[in-house]
């Protein structure tokens, strides 16, 4: 079976494995069709993602089709395309107990804590693939993106009462613009590329940016009559700017930090308690955000395709991924295709 494995940082190699297919009865077989390359394949390539170990195959924002799945409860048959939650959870501990499979104590992520999809096939549990009989292979392998979104803006409890600032538009930041969009709710993004900026405005429809390179709280208060933003999501993955985005929430606001590095967040008490801030991290997404998302996809309220700007087949990934990791090139969303 074609695979590519992430052997050491910066090194990846192609390989010809063997595989167990034989089947638990919770488990289904399905074809590796589309792999959605994101922040943590990047940060693994770099030698710079928590919470992992090499060699590694990648692979978590999956669009597949079901090969063979025994009969089950939760309608997947054979030729069901579907997108894939990779979020293995025990069903045991205490977050499972509590309806928290996203941040499950013992959670192994496919392609993080456990070997992912850069291969033609891979046995998943039936319960964590979501079918439509709608959407493109593309669009699924990017459900779960979305579902990181998704999750923030519902962990920060977002209405159409807040104004909302996303900080990083990269694909997750992107995510998040689009269910505050749905939440109803005023958003402003803030990044330090104009690209982006602009690919926000132009194909988002966001009216409001601010270039953090310059200025930001005075940039922010001039777009918002004055006022900083009730919510604040950080989706870079950034020291500087997690711990800089104190700065940008109103009195009494919440901040999410969505994106994560490995190391330590300081911040100066007095000021944090003043504002009465509030403060949380947002993990992964519910099972009930791919429902959701995949419903609202398919109406036709949320839509990725100009998310998808670079492109290799599967042969062509360990030529053209190095290029995929570098600022200059621009790269909102990279397809791996089989």
């Amino acid at each position: 079976m074609k695979t590519i494995r992430l052997k050491q940082p910066g090194q990846f190699e192609w390989l010809d494995l063997e595989q167990q297919l034989t089947l638990q009865e919770n488990e289904a077989l399905v074809k590796v069709h589309r792999i959605g390359v994101c922040g943590t394949d990047i940060h693994a390539y770099a030698g710079k993602q928590p919470f992992f170990s090499y060699p590694r195959i990648l692979g978590h924002e999956l669009g597949v089709e079901v090969i063979e799945v025994p009969e089950n409860s939760f309608a997947i048959h054979p030729g069901d395309f579907c997108a894939v939650e990779p979020y293995l959870n025990c069903g045991k501990c205490s977050a499972c107990q509590r309806n928290k499979p996203n941040c499950c104590e013992n959670i192994q992520v496919m392609g993080v804590h456990t070997d992912g999809g850069m291969r033609e096939y891979v046995k998943v549990p039936i319960h964590k693939l979501h079918p439509s009989k709608k959407l493109s292979l593309e669009q699924l392998a990017l459900v779960e993106t979305l579902g990181i979104g998704a999750h923030a803006v519902s962990r920060a409890g977002v209405s159409s009462e807040d104004v909302v600032l996303v900080i990083g538009a990269g694909p997750i930041g992107l995510s998040a613009i689009e269910f505050v969009k749905i939440a109803g709710a005023e958003v402003v993004v803030m990044d330090i590329s104009e690209d982006r900026l602009g690919f926000c405005r132009q194909v988002l429809g966001v009216q409001n940016t601010v270039n953090a390179s310059y200025e930001p709280v005075e940039q922010l208060k001039s777009v918002l009559g004055g006022e900083l933003p009730t919510v604040v999501l950080d989706a870079t993955g950034n020291p500087k700017s997690m711990m800089g985005a104190f700065e940008y929430v109103a009195f009494g606001g919440r901040m999410v930090y969505v994106g994560l590095f490995q190391g330590d967040i300081t911040f100066h008490d007095p000021y944090f308690h003043k504002k009465e801030l509030t403060l949380m991290g947002s993990r992964n997404a519910l099972p009930q955000d791919f429902k959701n998302i995949i419903g609202w996809m398919e109406e036709g309220r949320l839509d990725t395709r100009p998310w998808i700007t670079h492109q290799a087949s599967f042969e062509d990934t360990l030529q053209a991924f190095p290029a995929w990791t570098q600022p200059a090139n621009n790269v909102i969303k990279a397809m791996i295709c089989l």
